[in-house]
């Protein structure tokens, strides 16, 4: 199975790409993420209550039947992740940095003042 040929009832694809767990707005990279990080399966559906631990334990044997596939689309989104936040950041470069000199300033004077 193709990670483009996913159960419906598991994953659903977005028009911009992202798998997220179907009925929710909680993507795979973030259930993958809690599993990487070492939670448990009932410590998800306590970070994520619209999960029930049913869907978590199908999500985790789908990454585990899956890990090369679905490794493959989490490196994947995680370069585009990082290509739009590159971009973001060139586009507003004057705009964060101003806001970054005002921050400065704001804390340097609340500091003086304390």
């Amino acid at each position: 199975m193709k990670l483009d040929d996913v159960r419906p009832d598991l994953l659903t694809r977005t028009s911009e790409g992202t798998l997220r767990i179907t009925g929710t707005r909680i993507t795979l990279d973030s259930v993958i993420q809690a599993f990487h990080d070492g939670a448990t399966p009932e410590e998800m559906c306590q970070d994520f209550p619209s999960l029930p631990l049913a869907q978590v334990y199908s999500l985790l044997a789908f990454y585990l039947n899956q890990q090369d596939a679905v490794d493959a689309y989490l490196a994947e989104q995680a370069q585009t992740s990082t290509i739009i936040r590159q971009e973001l950041q060139t586009m507003h470069a004057a705009f964060l940095t101003d806001l970054r000199h005002r921050l400065t300033a704001r804390r340097t004077s609340s500091t003086s003042h304390a």
